[in-house]
């Protein structure tokens, strides 16, 4: 990587733009990594054919099902979330299979986009972006549907774009509501080890999820947790897969290997991850998420601003995304000019508006390795940004934010 005059960038210039400080990296995933999974991840590569190697993965896929709530295999990738997306439908439907989509952000619409890609007919249920999946709408839709052409019904858990999480539990009584074959794939990327989750107990068939949020890795690993349902019906599945393919790495895990390379250092990182979750207790990693969640929206209402989730019962424990004020001619003051600013003095970085957000809204991760002080800090980066950007605003979010904690 190098400048415009082809003179070399240098590490430091990339990881302390200010000169002095760490850097707040406040985007909501990836996510901060502990140094404890930083330094696991510098441990020397060992042969993947070995007793030691076997030792690591079978500890890690024992310890990841309980963080997806399930009992049965979850199928890890050297690979993005993305990746996982088409893991879960090459393995489960055929070309030309209709599925039931949902509208609720930029990564719902990106899922869409890879089904037409891989030649499924999705149906896309519109929404506005600023709410969770309706239960109502998905059993609407398989109720009318009684040649049960409809294979699967998508959704996304937590919605990075919007800070709005869809009740999977509701979605999943819908689909048996409609006495609908269908199978449930969620995607979770964001909401994994950060939300509590129950692939087993909400019925879900695949869930998909990543390696850079609420696991507190670097990007680079894809999960697909799946059911006995999904595994029946990639017997089944003429979607054209090879290296997505589940059978060959649910027998080579049997025995704590994979089929192909393996990311080995990553896995390194996941089995020190997976150690500090279960350390701490999911159930406490659970509430701390949601305890900060709601100290940010208290800052958030303390500034006069709005928050861009429109239910509360679907705000996200992960992120809040925030909506600019409007100016006097009724344009939105600039999302993106203040998050350069903050960037610029402060050296935080807080998550961009996505596509139709784009411009007007700005986007505060609360998740993964994340205590109180770190988001005081990161809350007093805002409010200071919002007065250095002359960003219309009332004082005090950061003293909400301090008192809900203290209190709590």
């Amino acid at each position: 990587m190098t400048k415009s005059d082809n003179s070399p960038i240098h590490a430091s210039t990339l990881l302390n733009r200010t000169g002095q400080g760490r850097h707040f990296l406040q985007i909501p995933g990836p996510s901060n990594t502990p140094d404890r999974v930083l330094r696991a991840i510098d441990f020397p590569t060992i042969d993947h054919r070995g007793p030691e190697f076997a030792n690591l993965g079978l500890r890690i896929l024992q310890a990841i099902k309980p963080v997806f709530g399930t009992t049965n295999p979850v199928i890890i990738y050297p690979g993005s979330g993305t990746g996982a997306w088409e893991a879960a439908m090459v393995n489960t439907l055929s070309p030309g299979d209709r599925v039931l989509m949902v509208e609720t952000g930029q990564f719902a619409t990106q899922w869409k986009n890879l089904a037409q890609k891989l030649q499924l007919q999705p149906e896309f249920i519109s929404g506005d972006w600023r709410t969770g999946v309706n239960p109502a709408d998905i059993h609407a839709r398989l109720a009318a549907d009684p040649e049960r052409e409809i294979k699967a019904v998508c959704v996304v858990h937590n919605e990075t774009s919007t800070g709005v999480t869809s009740d999977i539990a509701s979605v999943r009584a819908a689909m048996d509501a409609a006495k609908h074959p269908a199978l449930l794939m969620v995607d979770t990327i964001s909401g994994i080890g950060s939300i509590a989750y129950a692939h087993d107990q909400w019925g879900v068939d695949v869930t998909i999820a990543g390696s850079q949020k609420g696991l507190m890795l670097p990007p680079g690993l894809g999960f697909n947790a799946i059911s006995d349902k999904a595994i029946e019906a990639s017997k089944h599945a003429k979607l054209p897969n090879a290296y997505w393919r589940w059978d060959e790495i649910i027998a080579a895990n049997r025995n704590g290997y994979w089929p192909t390379t393996p990311a080995t250092n990553l896995l390194y990182g996941l089995a020190e991850a997976l150690d500090m979750l279960h350390e701490e207790g999911l159930h406490n990693v659970f509430e701390r998420h949601q305890r900060h969640a709601q100290a940010t929206r208290l800052a958030v209402q303390a500034w006069g601003l709005e928050i861009l989730c429109t239910n509360p019962d679907q705000y996200s424990p992960v992120l809040t995304a925030v909506v600019m004020p409007k100016r006097a001619d009724g344009t939105y003051y600039d999302a993106d000019a203040f998050r350069k600013l903050v960037l610029g003095r402060y050296n935080m970085s807080l998550g961009t508006g996505l596509n139709k957000l784009q411009g007007w809204v700005f986007r505060i991760g609360h998740l993964g390795h994340f205590n109180d002080l770190m988001l005081i800090g990161t809350l007093g980066g805002v409010e200071m940004g919002l007065a250095a950007a002359g960003v219309p605003h009332q004082r005090g979010g950061v003293q909400a934010a301090i008192d809900y904690l203290a209190k709590s």
